[in-house]
């Protein structure tokens, strides 16, 4: 069983960053690939980025590609979402997600999941 708390979460503006943190509990956290989703008020969780088991390789959606990098600290069982650039429609709760597969951009295929941690960015 892995257990997954988000922070990182706050109201900005525009333009701003924000890095979010994804805490895991258990020993073998090096073992799973962990990723990000989101999802807006009305709307269906949609990926944002993913990071495979090592060596770390990363998968972006094209709507944040080039503004933010997830990364991971296996040491820390740790894993990082960097958003720079933030736009309106940014905002979402987001959520870590971890499985012991390759996940892939298809929420379903992840086992464990964190509460969120809500992100807003005004306009």
């Amino acid at each position: 069983q892995v257990q997954l708390v988000e922070s990182g979460g706050g109201l900005v503006q525009a333009g701003d960053s924000l890095r979010l943190s994804c805490a895991a509990s258990g020993r073998t956290f090096s073992t799973y690939a962990m990723a990000w989703f989101r999802q807006a008020p009305g709307k269906e969780r949609e990926f944002v980025a993913l990071i495979s088991q090592r060596p770390g390789n990363t998968y972006y959606d094209d709507s944040v590609n080039g503004r933010f990098t997830i990364s991971r600290d296996d040491a820390k069982s740790t894993v990082y979402l960097q958003m720079n650039s933030l736009k309106f429609e940014d905002t979402a709760v987001y959520y870590c997600a971890g499985t012991p597969r390759f996940g892939g951009s298809t929420w379903r295929n992840y086992d464990y999941w964190g509460r969120g941690t809500q992100v807003t960015v005004s306009s």
